[in-house]
């Protein structure tokens, strides 16, 4: 359930040759689901409800907290005692704790499962999931994950997989903004900022980001992935859990502002990289040159 840039790719391993899983899909667009199955072997279910109705394994992959609230609450009559309700949704811990609470007093096993790799990962089937819940139920959905990801680690209890992409995401929006900096930097001082990459990329400041987003955001193209919006969501999740845990997180709370402003220049949509838009809009002596 949730046939967004992620769900989309993940219910068409499912469904492959190379796994054939009888995959029943829903999502509240119905345009999502009548492209995915003019492509893909499957099913459409009508409701929320019938989607769940028998299911050995209901997987969900949505917006946020709302959203996996509302889904559970229309599906918890009719799921079924002894399944596994796997959500790649990226929440808060404590609705984590919560759905594991109210599926497991319906005898159904919640994993929290949020996903890191983003589109492209869930388009080659080479995600990593954080997992939390219990040992029995991971072990029961870890078949049905490989089909999808690459890796898959169980973290510890209910909430664990949420708290370990909030580490995610504390350090890629790190990552990501230095590479801003430095990428116009160079380009700056004049330099082949695509040179500088490939220079750079066996030495010590070689990352996820600068192997795959360097060259986008050298050449300005950000209409993909995963959207500005999306990533303020997660980003304002680890700083309420941070202040809860009584942590400082300055630099992850300073790229959050500059995420703010991405929105503000019109890149709410566009890939989080974006922050590179922000970073030469915002340079001294360019500040209004430039525009998103």
């Amino acid at each position: 359930m949730g046939l967004g840039r992620m769900g989309w790719h993940m219910a068409a391993h499912l469904a492959g040759d190379g796994h054939g899983h009888d995959v029943v899909v829903f999502d509240v667009v119905e345009s999502a689901t009548d492209s995915w199955i003019a492509e893909h072997r499957g099913s459409v279910a009508p409701s929320v409800a019938a989607a769940v109705a028998d299911a050995e394994m209901i997987i969900t992959s949505l917006p946020a907290d709302a959203q996996v609230r509302l889904v559970i609450g229309e599906a918890i009559d009719a799921v079924a005692r002894g399944a596994v309700w796997i959500d790649h949704s990226t929440i808060s811990a404590d609705g984590a704790r919560e759905h594991c609470a109210t599926l497991g007093d319906r005898g159904v096993a919640f994993l929290d499962a949020p996903v890191s790799g983003g589109v492209d990962g869930a388009r080659n089937g080479s995600l990593t999931v954080m997992v939390g819940g219990s040992r029995e139920a991971f072990t029961r959905a870890e078949g049905i994950m490989t089909a999808y990801a690459a890796r898959m680690t169980l973290m510890g209890g209910s909430g664990a997989g949420q708290v370990t992409k909030m580490t995610n995401q504390i350090c890629v929006v790190g990552v990501c903004q230095a590479l801003a900096e430095g990428l116009d930097f160079a380009m700056s001082a004049g330099l082949d900022a695509h040179a500088v990459v490939e220079a750079m990329l066996q030495g010590s400041s070689t990352s996820w980001q600068m192997q795959n987003r360097a060259a986008q955001m050298i050449d300005g193209e950000f209409d993909f992935g995963f959207s500005t919006s999306l990533m303020r969501k997660d980003i304002g999740l680890v700083l309420d859990e941070a202040r809860a845990m009584n942590v400082s997180l300055p630099v992850t709370a300073l790229v959050s502002q500059f995420l703010a402003d991405v929105d503000a220049l019109g890149g709410a949509d566009l890939d989080w990289c974006s922050l590179m838009m922000r970073q030469r809009q915002f340079a001294p002596g360019r500040r209004g040159s430039e525009t998103p």
